[in-house]
């Protein structure tokens, strides 16, 4: 009997240990064919859980394990000359030249930027790019609410459906169920076209399950965008009384505008399109932008995701704290940035650069205030000022000195910066530069100056555990 049991023991470990081999065999293997660059410290993660708890470690990891998606690069990349050391010292001039050195597309002419003051004037917007596209209207967004605002969403999209305008609706696998299920018959049946975008159930793309798209952009005949950080939900404009009677609605940052910058946002929508729907792509060439003239409004679109072989915003980020001379304004909902982007920050900060971060003194989720503290402290040592605002705020936006606006749907940690699909405008005509500054500044009025308190050790070790568990895997 005691043989049997040795014989049985032995068996088992050899059966563990060909697990724990295959599963760090796949590990290594799909990180060095789709060249997946992560963290250390996520990296450390799955081999240690690999190892030690391969039963469960190994499905999650084929489950949500890739980082980057292997898809053919959209844009043609053409080096601008190398630029001198004074244009250097420029951030919008290091930032142009980055961005191309990454393929991404080129400096566009916009116009008519309207920056939405608040959710009034964000829903009149989005109504009206709703009702001016004559041809085509494209819509992609994370999710829709089963509310006041999504019904009147999803309304408009039936009714331009139903008067001739080819309407293609683009929303994530995941956030389709966030607020109930959409009702994708009815939309169909209205003439309306839907794509998820890798639904977690039945998708045929393995491992990409915890890769979410963030986008969010209305296109009207590929002539007019309507884009920033809101979700098509009532708390993101002007609230849900009938819902929520007493809750107020979220500060949020929206914009529209015109121009040439359009048709790239119609590029990148119609590639997501036919990566979602497994459609074939048009046969038309991508679009051919003249750079502006000199005086003429210029930004620039910044897709940042798994599509993209580069990390895209992390990286124009860190590379615009180090040019930055004056200033850095930030405003996010959640500020958990990995080692390097918060050392680019208070390393700003210490070198005399003015640096102020706008956040909400309590967010909509709860893990990401639990993982902040640690980096707020950081900041706040490097003289950086944090402010607290007493509302919810879910805008996303970065002021570096007078030239260079980034705003969008990408916020300040880990997850948005690494793991999600998301897309970000870089402006550079010092005008409409200023302008998001003073929304940013306007959003500051009435919020608190962070201080910072000593923590003990289980709540350090807590916040650590957060950060590694929620943002990094």
């Amino acid at each position: 009997m005691p043989l049997f049991h040795e014989l049985t023991l032995r068996h088992w470990a050899t059966l563990h240990g060909l697990v724990v081999l295959l599963g760090l065999a796949i590990y290594v293997t799909a990180s060095h064919v789709r060249r997946q660059r992560r963290h250390p410290s996520a990296a450390i993660a799955w081999v240690v859980s690999l190892s030690l708890l391969p039963y469960v470690a190994l499905p999650l990891y084929l489950l949500l394990g890739s980082r980057k998606v292997s898809r053919e690069q959209a844009t043609r990349v053409s080096l601008p000359a190398p630029a001198t050391a004074s244009q250097l010292n420029v951030p919008s001039a290091r930032f142009q030249q980055l961005a191309a050195a990454m393929g991404l597309p080129g400096v566009a002419r916009y116009e008519q930027l309207a920056i939405h003051e608040d959710g009034h004037e964000a829903r009149e917007a989005l109504l009206s790019v709703m009702l001016c596209a004559a041809r085509t209207l494209d819509l992609c967004t994370f999710l829709i609410g089963r509310d006041v605002l999504g019904k009147e969403v999803l309304a408009m999209l039936m009714r331009r459906a139903r008067e001739g305008v080819r309407v293609r609706l683009l929303i994530d696998g995941v956030g389709v169920y966030f607020g109930g299920r959409l009702d994708l018959k009815r939309l169909a049946a209205a003439g309306v076209q839907v794509a998820l975008f890798v639904p977690p159930w039945g998708s045929a793309l393995p491992g990409r399950t915890n890769l979410r798209n963030h986008r969010k952009m209305l296109i009207a005949d590929g002539g007019r965008l309507w884009c920033g950080g809101r979700n098509l939900a009532a708390e993101y404009f002007v609230g849900d009384s009938a819902l929520r009677p007493a809750q107020a609605p979220w500060v949020d940052l929206s914009f529209d505008l015109h121009g040439d910058l359009v048709r790239q946002a119609q590029d990148r929508f119609d590639q997501d399109w036919a990566f979602a729907s497994e459609a074939p792509r048009p046969d038309r060439p991508l679009t051919e932008i003249t750079r502006p003239a000199a005086g003429e409004p210029g930004a620039q679109l910044i897709p940042s995701g798994p599509d993209q072989s580069d990390d895209t915003v992390y990286s124009l980020l860190i590379s615009s704290c180090f040019a930055a001379q004056t200033r850095i304004v930030a405003v996010t909902p959640y500020f958990v940035p990995d080692p390097t982007l918060l050392m680019a920050l208070t390393l700003a900060a210490r070198r005399g650069v003015s640096v102020d971060l706008v956040l909400p003194r309590r967010s909509n989720h709860r893990l990401a205030d639990l993982a902040r503290p640690s980096a707020l402290r950081d900041m706040a040592a490097a003289g950086a000022r944090v402010w607290l605002t007493p509302a919810m705020i879910h805008a996303k936006a970065v002021i570096v000195d007078d030239d260079l606006a980034l705003a969008g749907s990408a916020n300040l940690d880990e997850r948005s910066l690494f793991l999600n699909y998301e897309l970000m405008i870089a402006f550079y005509q010092t005008a409409d530069v200023q302008r998001f500054a003073q929304w940013i500044e306007r959003q500051r009025v009435g919020a608190i100056l962070y201080k910072p308190h000593r923590p003990g050790f289980m709540r350090e070790f807590s916040e650590g555990l957060v950060r590694w568990l929620v943002f990094q895997l």
